[in-house]
């Protein structure tokens, strides 16, 4: 609540004002903690809470929001802070200001009695005062307690102040039973018992009433605001008459989607008095085009009539399929219940039997009732329809109806037998069932044991089935390796022997040393292209997405780094989009594209360093 809020949100009391010596700190702090107030000059946090203390709070917020009114005498919901629990001891401590000193009542008295707090209180009657206390005296102590507006002293060692706000009264009502010392004088004019109640002022009272009718405005104004928004919209607005219009309407009226709007407008019009004899050709032409959608109106309650006996029609075949079916099962019951095979049953299976056969009897009577109630009601229809045609078939209509009625008084007395069996049925398997129902949940707590260990066997099966699938593909692939490193060895050997029977034709016909370095570039370039198709051939396709969108983000990173770069900064880039990437990962990928990503040592001795390049345009080049 707001109002709440406002009367805790002034709590925070401006530390500027109090401007006075502190001689006893333990004890100034005890009492400012008693009266909610923030010790000045102290070290340490503050003594009353942030939730409490709302610094800047607004107190006129309350009065914008439209919150219904509160009463202001009940604590912790009006402008009243609760009191302290009466279970925690309120501990009163010396207070020493400039010009007095205040000491604590004694605390086994009982405390001082207040009067009934008048609403919208924010003035004390303070008595006792000493007689040589001044004006600024009072000022110098009770402005400790909150914003003073007004200081009325009397002759006779007592004032009223008036505060700001409600709130600083109850601070101001905690000084009573103090005893005020002036200075360090011993004179009996000097030092005073004080007694601080509530006063009764006309100001309070009226401020008090003035904001209870704001309140009350506001909330008047936020429950007719609430009521307009949930007023339900007013119909549109209707069109006043003229040609135009009129001849828009008959083309409305003429199509069925615009209908219902459109003869509420011509309905408008014509009670209006809008018909005359110059319009009354147009208006019979629209109230023609209203008659002609009655033959669609009979035309669609003759289809949803139709439907409508379909419907029955069918769910009385269903029903009729449905009880056929019942009387199967019963059947079997039945038998079962018979001495022949009931006594081959053990107990807990003779149980079940006698519920479920109950229970499809009922079910069985209930749907031959309701099946029997289908037929009368047609049966009443036909006869209806045949009395009204021809009188003369009343006589047979009579007999039907007997006939009717003596089937459903046996059906009737059939159930009413059968209700009887199965209720005594009941009183026989209530008696079992004292003695056997620890056995059923022991049986039933078995069967899901059993049936959470088929599962977890099943999902186990499942799982070697997929390793298995695992470990044929990794073999195929391990032979296909095999097939391919065999091919490379034996590739290698006939460009051997192809290397050295050209060099041997080249020393026979004196070549220089030039050709034959051509020759040897031109074997390592076979060499190398052989192993480009067989890496290509190894290396399968990209398997996800995700691949796909580092392979792009990796050419683009060493794209613009043209002189390479290590896999630890490439991993360390990668970290930044990817924290779960690895740099094992990353370098797999790499090694899978030799056409796109190339790798080179740089550096002598202990600076050599590995290097990636990104080389896919020139691989487009070679091609």
């Amino acid at each position: 609540f707001l109002a709440a809020a406002d009367g805790l949100g002034s709590i925070a009391i401006d530390t500027t004002q109090l401007n006075m010596s502190v001689t006893d700190p333990t004890a100034w702090a005890t009492a400012m903690n008693n009266l909610g107030m923030v010790p000045v000059g102290l070290a340490g946090q503050q003594l009353v809470t942030d939730s409490i203390c709302v610094p800047g709070f607004d107190p006129s917020l309350s009065m914008m929001t439209g919150i219904t009114p509160i009463n202001p005498m009940i604590p912790g919901m009006g402008l009243v802070p609760p009191p302290p629990p009466t279970d925690v001891p309120v501990v009163k401590e010396i207070i020493h200001c400039k010009s007095c000193t205040l000491f604590p009542p004694n605390p086994n008295l009982p405390p001082p009695s207040t009067r009934e707090r008048p609403p919208g209180c924010k003035t004390v009657f303070v008595g006792g005062l000493p007689e040589n206390a001044t004006e600024e005296i009072i000022q110098e102590v009770f402005e400790q307690c909150g914003d003073i507006t007004a200081i009325r002293k009397s002759k006779k060692n007592f004032c009223h102040i008036r505060f700001a706000e409600e709130f600083m009264v109850d601070k101001a009502i905690y000084l009573s039973g103090y005893r005020m010392r002036l200075g360090s004088s011993t004179d009996k004019k000097d030092s005073g018992r004080l007694h601080v109640d509530f006063a009764q002022a006309r100001d309070d009272f009226y401020e008090w009433e003035c904001k209870q009718r704001m309140l009350a405005r506001e909330e008047r104004h936020r429950r007719k605001m609430e009521e307009d928004r949930l007023r339900p919209p007013s119909p549109p607005a209707i069109m006043h008459y003229s040609e135009h219009e009129a001849a828009l309407l008959a083309e409305k009226l003429k199509d069925d989607s615009k209908f219902s709007e459109a003869i509420t407008v011509l309905l408008t019009w014509i009670e209006r008095g809008e018909v005359n004899r110059r319009s009354a050709n147009q208006f019979y032409s629209m109230v023609q085009s209203a008659n002609s959608h009655v033959r669609r109106l009979m035309n669609e309650k003759a289809a949803h009539e139709q439907e409508m006996e379909q419907a029955k029609e069918s769910f009385k075949n269903a029903l009729t399929g449905i009880l056929t079916q019942f009387e199967q099962i019963v059947a079997v019951f039945n038998a079962s219940t018979r001495q022949k095979a009931w006594d081959h049953f053990s107990k807990a299976q003779r149980k079940n039997i006698d519920i479920w056969r109950k229970h499809s009897e009922e079910l069985r009577n209930a749907h031959s009732e309701q099946l029997m109630g289908i037929r009368r009601e047609e049966e009443m229809e036909m006869s209806d329809d045949d009395s009204g045609d021809n009188p003369t078939k009343k006589l047979r209509v009579d007999d039907s109806a007997l006939a009717a009625q003596a089937y459903a008084l046996k059906e009737e007395n059939d159930s009413l037998r059968w209700q009887l069996d199965a209720y005594r049925n009941e009183v026989e398997l209530l008696k079992q069932e004292k003695g056997q129902l620890f056995r059923t949940e022991e049986s039933l707590t078995k069967d899901q044991q059993l049936q959470f260990l088929q599962q977890t066997m099943q999902g186990m099966q499942q799982q070697l089935l997929s390793i298995q699938e695992e470990l044929n593909n990794k073999k195929s692939e391990l032979e296909q390796a095999k097939e391919e490193q065999t091919h490379t060895q034996a590739m290698l050997k006939v460009l051997q022997e192809q290397l050295k029977s050209a060099k041997e034709l080249a020393e026979i016909n004196g070549h220089d040393e030039s050709q034959a370095n051509e020759i040897n570039v031109l074997t390592v370039a076979l060499v190398n292209q052989d192993r480009e198709k067989n890496s290509e051939k190894r290396s399968p396709g990209l398997k996800s997405e995700k691949e796909a969108l580092l392979i792009g983000i990796i050419s683009t990173f060493l794209h613009v780094h043209p002189f390479g770069a290590n896999i630890e900064y490439l991993w360390s880039y990668m970290q930044q989009l990817d924290s779960r990437i690895s740099a094992n990962e990353i370098e797999m990928l790499l090694m899978r594209l030799p056409r796109m990503f190339k790798q080179e040592f740089t550096g002598v001795g202990a600076t050599l360093e590995k290097r990636w390049k990104f080389c896919a345009f020139e691989g487009i080049k070679t091609i």
